[in-house]
């Protein structure tokens, strides 16, 4: 079988594999987010968090609980990675202050952007109680807020959005967890190991000596996938042969990392009554997403067949199709996770791993971010598209008004001034540029790479940017805690704004928001949108480079 046929034959199973599941976990997700019941565990935890249920918040309210439980879990991240070497199974010394902030922040704010040896610099304590925990709570937080957004488009009385704590032990309880079981197990069945062996010393083939890790990976590689976090057990992550044996596992690690983002899409058309609404938020990031897989894999395809091979940075025992596919997926949600050197892929193709992370992660995103940044390109289209016939502009008969847009215009914009700011910054400072391993085009990229990859809180990395050092590690650190905060708290904003008006009954002169039209509008104003934004950048560096 060719390489060819082999790559579309695996991409159809995915396509199968999470076309199945699409409909059951989209209903599932909704039930969770509006059932007025609880269950007896959730109850427990209510009880001993003093926190009462029935109660629900403003919009306000909402995100002050939100930022605070960020940022304790920050400051408690901190403090375990600074004191590791005095915690129990402990190896080698704590981490820098520096690395440790930086590295709090990361898994808090869902980046998982690691500028550490993972197997070297954290220890199974701090992995499994540290880091892990963070895994399961920091999708959770994005699901919350795509429930609260989406509250707010629905109700038409009254000012609350839900209740915060509600939506995040839910969200955790009923969904992360659950799921990340049951992709455990099915990791175990593939051979992905999960133990506490201490590190062995063995003689290589060679006659050297080298240690051989061990640790609880399953459990951690299967919830580093299903809530888009990306950090790896092992600095060659998802490359590496314990998290991801063969080709089985490689596809089914995909696969979890896209089966809640492109399932959420059903889960708001089931919650504003209206499937059709979901069909079209669905076929707006399947669009994208299907532009993206094909743009890397052509490029990297394209490269095989020249006299390298292209075959720097990829494990053969997945070849070029996987691994493209990986890349573009990792990049087109916000997981960050690789089963490839993303460094060494050709300039098209890692043009195309930046571009997916440029259009805000909506392709289809990450645990709930992607489904309220792409509510986000909904509204800003229908108000271009109000502009363009003259009529006033609504989405699910809630008026988009000057506070609407504005509030919409702050978030989308958040990112793309971080990164092109501190991009600018960093290329004319010596304290990034001494760290950049290429010079020229394919130098900007390595810069502009990781501060896109930190402000959309991805993760992934051209890692011969040498990143562990104060300034990266501040300035990465302030790119994800405000590209992760800055636009939930706008969103958080916007669905107060929009549960304060009532719903508008549709009428002859309505723009339809269910039709494939509107599907195709999404689409065009996201990539001009993008494109306009970065151009001149992308110009300089993955454009010139490929040019060259």
């Amino acid at each position: 079988m060719s390489d060819t046929t082999s790559g579309l034959l695996t991409i159809a199973v995915l396509v199968a594999a999470l076309a199945v599941v699409h409909v059951p976990l989209g209903n599932w997700m909704a039930r969770v987010f509006t059932d007025e019941g609880h269950w007896g565990i959730e109850r427990l935890v209510y009880r001993l968090c003093r926190v009462d249920p029935s109660s629900e918040q403003r919009w306000s309210t909402y995100a002050v609980a939100l930022l605070g439980f960020s940022v304790v879990g920050i400051v408690l991240l901190l403090l375990i990675l600074v004191l590791q070497g005095v915690l129990p199974f402990a190896r080698g010394a704590s981490m820098h202050v520096d690395t440790a902030l930086n590295t709090a922040v990361s898994f808090v704010t869902n980046t998982n952007w690691q500028a550490y040896v993972p197997e070297v610099g954290t220890s199974p304590f701090v992995q499994t109680l540290g880091l892990a925990v963070q895994n399961f709570v920091s999708p959770a937080v994005g699901l919350a807020v795509a429930a609260a957004l989406i509250r707010g488009m629905v109700r038409s009385t009254g000012a609350v959005v839900g209740n915060f704590w509600v939506d995040l032990v839910r969200a955790t309880l009923r969904i992360m967890l659950p799921l990340a079981i049951l992709g455990a197990v099915v990791l175990l069945l593939g051979g992905v190991i999960q133990n506490l062996t201490a590190p062995t010393e063995v003689t290589t083939l060679s006659g050297g000596h080298q240690v051989i890790q061990g640790g609880l990976v399953a459990s951690q590689e299967s919830i580093k996938e299903l809530g888009t976090n990306g950090g790896g057990y092992f600095n060659a992550n998802s490359a590496h042969p314990f998290e991801n044996p063969n080709p089985f596992t490689n596809l089914f690690e995909i696969f979890l990392l896209l089966v809640i983002p492109f399932s959420l899409p059903r889960t708001y058309g089931v919650m504003v009554a209206d499937r059709r609404q979901g069909w079209t938020v669905l076929a707006f990031m399947a669009s994208l997403w299907g532009l993206i897989v094909a743009t890397v894999t052509w490029a990297e395809a394209h490269a095989a067949a020249g006299p390298l091979g292209a075959l720097e940075g990829k494990e053969l025992r997945f070849g070029v199709w996987p691994s493209a596919l990986f890349a573009a997926s990792t990049t087109s949600t916000s997981t960050g996770a690789v089963n490839s050197a993303h460094e060494s892929l050709s300039p098209l193709g890692g043009g195309g791993a930046i571009f997916a992370m440029m259009l805000g992660e909506v392709s289809p995103g990450g645990v709930g971010t992607g489904l309220y940044g792409a509510l986000l390109i909904a509204v800003l289209s229908v108000f271009i598209a109000g502009l363009m016939v003259g009529r006033t502009p609504e989405l699910l008969g809630k008026q988009i008004g000057r506070r609407e847009i504005t509030l919409t215009a702050l978030s989308l914009l958040t990112m793309p001034s971080l990164v092109l700011a501190f991009t600018g910054i960093g290329m004319v400072l010596p304290l990034v540029s001494a760290q950049m391993f290429a010079s020229g085009p394919h130098g900007l990229t390595e810069v502009m790479y990781a501060y896109t990859s930190a402000a959309n809180n991805n993760g992934s990395a051209f890692a011969g940017l040498s990143a562990d050092t104060p300034y990266l590690n501040l300035t990465l650190a302030a790119c994800m805690f405000l590209g992760r905060y800055v636009p939930i708290v706008l969103v958080l904003a916007l669905s107060g704004s929009f549960v304060a008006q009532r719903r508008r009954p549709a009428t002859a002169g309505t723009l339809a928001t269910h039709t494939p039209t509107f599907a195709g509008l999404l689409t065009a104003v996201a990539i001009i949108v993008t494109g306009l934004t970065f151009f001149p950048a992308l110009a300089l560096g993955p454009l010139a480079e490929a040019l060259s």
